[in-house]
């Protein structure tokens, strides 16, 4: 067993975890640029304020695009910051994500501790906060980032509740009904939800059942269960205020859940393996496969081997029934959505982004592995200990190194399975949602001023956008307009992907990261005119 100079020692590291992180956070989080849908959600969240604002008199946000059949918890919460905050509005976009992703870190440690205590909580925190894909999408992902917080928030309530079954203490309750609100109020997948908290129930009812008498196991569920409503009244006014247009009729949300069911956009291809595939029409192997090459290692193997031992010791009959209960939920928490999506094949692009919300549990189970081997160490005295927890922060350093190398887009991460992004390279998506474009404007506005040249007198100038547009325009400002027709712009502005053409005119400047390129701006005056784009982008 650790000694508790350990423990101490391990929530102390922690806590220096999470002050590195939003230290860290706090100097970088202007890096970050727009992306293909920064631009609508903000006028969505804008909406929502002036529902609330006008007493429902002003409803736009209730027909806007397609949005109303989303929450918008975040982009309000990003909107009314940027009110009161001195930065612009997508610089506080970017900030508010960090603060979110902070607190699904937050929320990942306690429920690693409450399992496994103190070092399986820091060893989760720290695969968590090292993960590229989680890293990066906090900052900019206004939909699957907050949805990933939320889910993993409800976890931590719920495992709290199975803990004290059948009577679970109101800030259990509380954790509940705001995770569940705050899930639904993101997205309509938080319905997954309910099969992990399901089957942990059921493991207790059952073997509560015959452990005791059938009718004093069914008076504590019924306990258990009144005990409930509350956090479910309180979660439905939380969805109600994240997402108002769900509460209009009381079958919104199902209407939501039925227009997500079928894909409700021109379908696209997208790459995969070296391939274009239609985006409803994904292997079955995409998840499993991406999974593999994107996450870290070490998350995957401790991850991998928590699961394992979560699963077993839940159908073990010497190890409390509620701690088997939340270690069942969680492990169904990272493995379930990815089984039930291989065998229904929904709509899959992006990589894994729609499926961010499985790697803070697959996180806690690997630090609940990760705790296991310290422990053991430990008892074998303070060099073994040691001489574990380096080869642990080893495997933490190479996704670290991976996210110095490729900031501010670490959400590309490939790991070494993979070969790196520059093996991924030609095979998958990369820079999918266009952050690049911060840079590239950057870049090619340095590069007009260090050459002395103006814009053309009585107008901008005009840069042809292979990518998202409104993104560009905000990242190039004033003195420049966009267009799709590259035959009246004076420069072309392209995503590295594979539905931008490579023009064979002069390159102004190149965004590029491990010897991939992101983004390029081409000089088209005096320049023969070429088709920029390959295919219409998604």
């Amino acid at each position: 067993m650790t000694t508790r100079p350990a423990e101490i020692l391990a929530d102390r590291i922690a806590l220096v975890i999470l002050a590195a992180v939003a230290i860290t956070a706090a100097l970088t989080f202007r890096d970050y640029g727009l992306g293909w849908d920064d631009y609508t959600q903000s006028q969505y969240g804008e909406l929502l304020l002036k529902l609330y604002g006008s007493g429902f008199a002003d409803r736009r946000a209730l027909s806007f695009v397609n949005l109303y059949y989303y929450g918008g918890g975040f982009d309000m919460a990003a909107a009314l910051a940027a009110k009161v905050l001195p930065f612009g509005q997508f610089e506080t976009r970017r900030l508010v994500g960090a603060i979110f992703g902070i607190v699904g870190l937050i929320a990942t440690w306690r429920l690693a501790r409450r399992l496994g205590g103190p070092l399986a909580g820091v060893s989760a925190l720290a695969l968590l906060a090292t993960c590229p894909l989680y890293y990066g999408h906090m900052f900019m992902n206004p939909k699957d980032a907050p949805f990933a917080v939320a889910m993993i928030v409800l976890l931590l309530g719920l495992v709290r509740a199975f803990e004290d079954y059948p009577a679970p203490g109101w800030r259990s309750l509380a954790l509940v009904g705001v995770g569940l609100g705050a899930a639904f109020g993101a997205r309509v997948l938080a319905a997954l939800a309910a099969m992990p908290a399901a089957a942990a129930l059921s493991l207790i009812v059952v073997e509560d059942g015959r452990a005791d008498d059938l009718r004093r196991a069914g008076a504590r569920l019924g306990q258990f269960v009144l005990r409930f409503i509350p956090a479910l009244v309180l979660a439905y006014l939380v969805m109600a205020v994240l997402w108002p247009w769900a509460v209009l009729e009381p079958l919104n949300p199902v209407r939501a859940a039925i227009y997500f069911d079928k894909f409700f956009e021109r379908p696209w291809e997208e790459l995969y393996d070296g391939k274009l595939f239609p985006v409803p029409a994904m292997p079955w192997t995409y998840l499993p496969h991406l999974i593999a090459l994107k996450l870290p290692e070490i998350l995957l193997a401790l991850g991998g081997a928590g699961m394992l031992g979560a699963l077993i010791t839940a159908g073990r009959g010497n190890v409390a029934l509620r701690r088997c209960a939340g270690l069942l939920a969680v492990a169904l928490s990272a493995i379930a959505p990815v089984a039930i999506a291989m065998v229904t094949r929904p709509a899959l692009y992006n990589g894994i982004r729609q499926f961010i919300f499985v790697v803070p549990p697959l996180a806690v189970l690997g630090g609940l592995a990760a705790g296991w081997v310290l422990e053991r160490a430990a008892a074998y005295g303070r060099v073994a200990l040691a001489a574990i927890a380096v080869v642990f922060a080893a495997g933490l350093a190479v996704p670290v190194a991976g996210m110095v190398r490729l900031h501010p887009y670490e959400y590309v991460y490939f790991n070494t399975l993979a070969g790196g992004v520059q093996s991924a390279n030609g095979r998958y998506m990369l820079d999918y949602w266009g952050l690049a474009f911060k840079q590239a404007a950057d870049d090619l506005r340095a590069r007009l001023a260090a050459g002395g040249e103006h814009r053309p007198q009585g107008r901008r100038w005009v840069v042809a956008i292979c990518g998202p547009q409104a993104a560009a325009a905000v990242e190039l400002g004033a003195d420049f307009e966009t267009t799709f027709d590259q035959k009246k712009a004076d420069f072309a502005m392209a995503l590295g992907t594979f539905y931008c053409a490579h023009l064979h005119g002069p390159i102004i400047a190149e965004v590029r990261r491990e010897g991939v390129s992101f983004a390029t701006v081409y000089e088209l005056r005096g320049v023969a005119p070429e088709k920029l784009l390959t295919r219409p982008p998604p």
